[in-house]
């Protein structure tokens, strides 16, 4: 068993040697190597590490997992209180209040015992390998927060990437199970959140330094594919993370256009926060100034209930004028339906 452990795995390293735990941005300005998660809701919280190494596969071979029933699964949302968000939205629209909104549910199922992050993580390296695969594992006596942090994540979407003073973001609009059924709305929705993206980086990039060096790129995920494009600037040289995310969060792609009537239409019709999901999940390496943040999507995360320790996942889709209620309800079961298959396998 590793539920024990404190431990942060990003693509194909892993760090140990738990340092502390801080709710400040500012402490990545200076020194060390951090697991860094921020909420949708903007709750940030990072977690800083001793040392970086390669995966130790003696320590996965330690993890196990207990299979969560996907019948166990309860929505956030049922269908048909989805699909009337979605109208909803469409009026929105409609009055010129938003363009696009980005609608989310949050799916729940019960956990005997609080969940081995490392298993789950080994369950989807196998199972649904992704760009920016990860888990992070810090038990609450070790950090001294009310609760463990737990968190899985299989996102595709970059956040936000930072080499120097070189920031980056690539922004997902745009799913189907293939190509040929990806439509114009996906398209042009993508742009829509490119210029979104590219507003959000100009608040705190070098005026004149923001670009768009790749449009509407085709990805290939299990079971999906996506439209994503690349946004890109230069930092100034005293830029802090502060500012950083003060300028870039939520991701544009998981809150809509413009932002702020974006997350004023999800606050009136979501009906429990998004948490992790959402949000930013990554690293940040404060010496070395770069960092690679994911948003956090396709990821689960543990939570406290009124009954016990339950695990979750967040799923959702972008909603504009030519959206059709059933057929976004549907896109969000596609993107959930694969990783509720690999939560619902056994190990050790």
């Amino acid at each position: 068993m590793t539920s024990s452990l404190a431990i942060a795995i990003f693509g194909d390293q892993m760090a140990t040697g738990f340092l502390g735990a801080t709710e400040d941005p500012a402490d990545l300005d200076g020194e060390g190597l951090w697991a860094v998660t921020q909420t949708f809701e903007g709750k940030f919280r990072a977690f800083r590490f001793e040392k970086l190494q390669p995966i130790d596969e003696s320590v996965i071979a330690q993890s196990s997992h207990r299979g969560v029933p996907f019948a166990s699964w309860k929505s956030s949302m049922a269908q048909s209180e989805y699909e009337s968000a979605v109208a909803v939205i469409r009026s929105d629209i409609e009055r010129g209040w938003v363009y696009q909104a980005n609608l989310c549910r949050v799916l729940s199922a019960p956990l005997e015992n609080e969940l081995d992050v490392v298993g789950l993580w080994s369950l989807m390296r196998k199972n649904n390998p992704a760009p920016y695969l990860s888990a992070l594992q810090v038990p609450a006596e070790l950090s001294g927060f009310a609760e463990s942090t737990r968190i899985v994540c299989a996102s595709p979407e970059l956040f936000l990437e930072r080499r120097s003073d070189l920031i980056r973001s690539s922004p997902i609009k745009g799913t189907a199970k293939v190509a040929e059924e990806l439509l114009e709305k996906d398209r042009a929705e993508n742009v829509m959140i490119v210029d979104l993206v590219r507003n959000d980086l100009g608040h705190v990039c070098e005026p004149g330094s923001v670009s768009v060096p790749d449009l509407l790129r085709l990805e290939k995920h299990p079971g999906l594919v996506h439209l994503v494009s690349d946004v890109e600037g230069r930092l100034p040289r005293d830029a802090t993370w502060a500012e950083i995310f003060s300028a870039t969060a939520p991701p544009g792609s998981v809150s809509g256009a413009p932002k702020s009537s974006a997350l004023e239409v999800i606050a009136r019709l979501e009906k429990t926060e998004r948490n992790i999901y959402c949000g930013g999940f990554g690293w940040v390496n404060g010496g070395e100034r770069t960092a690679k943040l994911a948003v956090g999507i396709r990821t689960f995360w543990q939570s406290k209930s009124e009954t016990g320790w339950q695990l979750n996942f967040g799923t959702g889709a972008g909603i504009t004028w030519g959206s059709d209620p059933t057929g976004e309800w549907n896109e969000t079961e596609l993107k959930a339906a694969h990783l509720l298959s690999v939560a619902a396998m056994e190990l050790g």
